[in-house]
């Protein structure tokens, strides 16, 4: 694999339910997806809702497996910030990054000397001792993020978090994102917004109906997938 922390090879995920009539309905979530994720990569993810970014995500994070394809991946840690995933709503900020911290490796003095940098990374020391469940969705974001940054694993992966909370926080999270680019780190990151993915990502992988449609350049896959809507709102409107 040379470079490459994780390589992905046709692989699916899906989910099954039963019906009101006890068969079983397939829902494939991710259909063939093939991507490889570069030591060092900013890996922008973009797509439709519904078309399995996030699945993808949780794949690359080991939560779930995929019912088929392969995946090959070296020995490195990864973190998954989402606004789905995430704390536990009776535990305050500093139980919460604790808690986070040891689940993902660390010692508890470690975490422990981290968190007053995270903590003032997110800007909640007014709200340290408050559960988390009180917070607004912005607040659990910068939590979550500072965490993140602060834990330093080898792959960070991001769903959508940096769309929420406010404009300096956003600008302060992106700068972050940045540094860490630029010291050989390694990020994906899923999100709407079309402008921080050609400011962060230097790799876009594009992905609809489950399947991978491009990948490569930003603005290369950025523009493909532009003109894909463009076509496909031209078809509805006629």
């Amino acid at each position: 694999m040379s470079n490459a922390l994780i390589e992905l090879r046709d692989v699916g995920v899906c989910y099954r339910s039963r019906n009101l009539f006890g068969g079983t309905r397939e829902f494939w979530a991710l259909n063939k997806v093939s991507l490889t994720l570069n030591r060092g990569d900013t890996l922008g993810v973009i797509g439709r809702n519904g078309v399995g970014k996030s699945t993808l995500l949780k794949i690359l994070a080991d939560i779930i497996r995929p019912d088929r394809g392969t995946i090959e991946t070296q020995d490195c840690r990864s973190t998954l910030l989402s606004l789905r995933v995430g704390f536990l709503n009776h535990l305050d900020a500093r139980e919460n990054a604790i808690m986070a911290g040891m689940l993902l490796g660390l010692s508890r003095k470690e975490i422990e000397s981290k968190l007053d940098a995270i903590l003032d990374f997110a800007e909640l020391q007014e709200f340290v001792n408050v559960p988390i469940g009180t917070y607004s969705t912005g607040m659990v974001a910068r939590l979550g993020f500072s965490i993140a940054m602060q834990i330093d694993p080898d792959i960070l992966l991001i769903d959508e978090i940096l769309a929420v909370g406010d404009e300096n926080f956003r600008q302060k999270s992106s700068q972050a994102l940045r540094q860490r680019m630029q010291s050989d780190k390694t990020v994906v990151l899923v999100a709407h917004n079309e402008q921080v993915i050609r400011q962060l990502c230097n790799q876009v992988v594009w992905i609809e109906d489950g399947q991978t449609m491009a990948s490569g350049q930003a603005d290369t896959v950025i523009d493909a997938y532009n003109s894909f809507l463009a076509e496909k709102q031209a078809v509805n409107a006629s």
